[in-house]
């Protein structure tokens, strides 16, 4: 999906809702365990054929499917599989965080565009350019750079500044635009990060950003779009928990698609309000 693409579904769907399917087998209703053979698959069809209407995307976590080994790494690449086949006009996110020296990252990237055909990944940055280059060879795919983060322990190195008093996170946004583009890279930024949006958009104005954090680990939907919202929108907004977890009983889908229609509804209108000011 090219840039094009992914605003033109925005525009249409009017939502720039991303749903993590962070699905942990511990947490979803025991009768799934009982009754499917695959219960990781049958929990995540229902959940997206419940929120499609309200989400623009879907973020699988490869923890939670890689914690169940093969098995979960076969549930994960069915759920790839549906949403390609059922929805494909839906954005797909592997939220991997992978980044290695030159040559393992070209056999990541290979993985994941190639034989997954999934439309973004999630890279960490930390080893630099070469560990980063490999996956932005692929026409319509993108890297998700880790920028700000959500986490308490972003402060322990993503804020600190050096000797100029540039701080590591802003020095990750500037030297990576020599890399990539607004046309193959975003950043994560975390909800939680408030006003910190203004200082990434200062340096980043247009590339897009992957914002976690709204929800259960309260970050604030109205002060994200505050100050990261472009004439484009430039924000994809996940959810897990909240959704996906809005029920532990066999109405796990049903609340789950009234919590995906409620934040779509307040995207909508946050839409509309860029749009009358543009």
């Amino acid at each position: 999906m090219n840039r094009q693409q992914l605003v033109d579904s925005i525009k249409s769907k009017k939502t720039f809702l991303c749903v993590g399917l962070d699905t942990d087998i511990r947490k979803i209703p025991d009768y799934l365990l009982e009754s499917q053979k695959d219960p990781i698959f049958s929990f995540n069809k229902e959940i997206i054929d419940a929120t499609a209407p309200f989400c623009m995307a879907y973020k699988p976590n490869l923890a939670f499917y890689e914690a169940m080994g093969c098995e979960g790494w076969l549930s994960f690449e069915k759920t790839v599989q549906y949403l390609r086949q059922r929805y494909p006009n839906h954005f797909i996110i592997a939220d991997a965080k992978r980044g290695d020296i030159g040559n393992t990252s070209q056999l990541y990237a290979r993985s994941f565009f190639e034989q997954l055909s999934v439309d973004a990944l999630t890279v960490a940055p930390y080893m630099g350019e070469d560990s980063v280059r490999p996956f932005l060879g692929y026409p319509n795919k993108w890297v998700i750079l880790l920028a700000l983060t959500s986490n308490k322990g972003s402060l322990d190195f993503q804020t600190t500044t050096d000797a100029e008093g540039e701080q590591l996170f802003e020095k990750v946004l500037r030297k990576s635009q020599e890399w990539g583009s607004d046309e193959n890279m975003m950043y994560v930024v975390g909800a939680t990060q408030g006003a910190a949006f203004a200082n990434v958009r200062r340096i980043a104005p247009t590339h897009f950003l992957l914002v976690p954090g709204v929800g259960a680990q309260g970050g604030s939907l109205e002060e994200v779009c505050e100050y990261g919202m472009t004439k484009d929108c430039g924000l994809i907004v996940n959810s897990s928990r909240q959704i996906i977890y809005a029920s532990h009983d066999e109405l796990f889908a049903k609340a789950a698609k009234e919590a995906a229609f409620e934040m779509q509804q307040a995207m909508e209108r946050m839409l509309f309000t860029i749009h009358k000011t543009n």
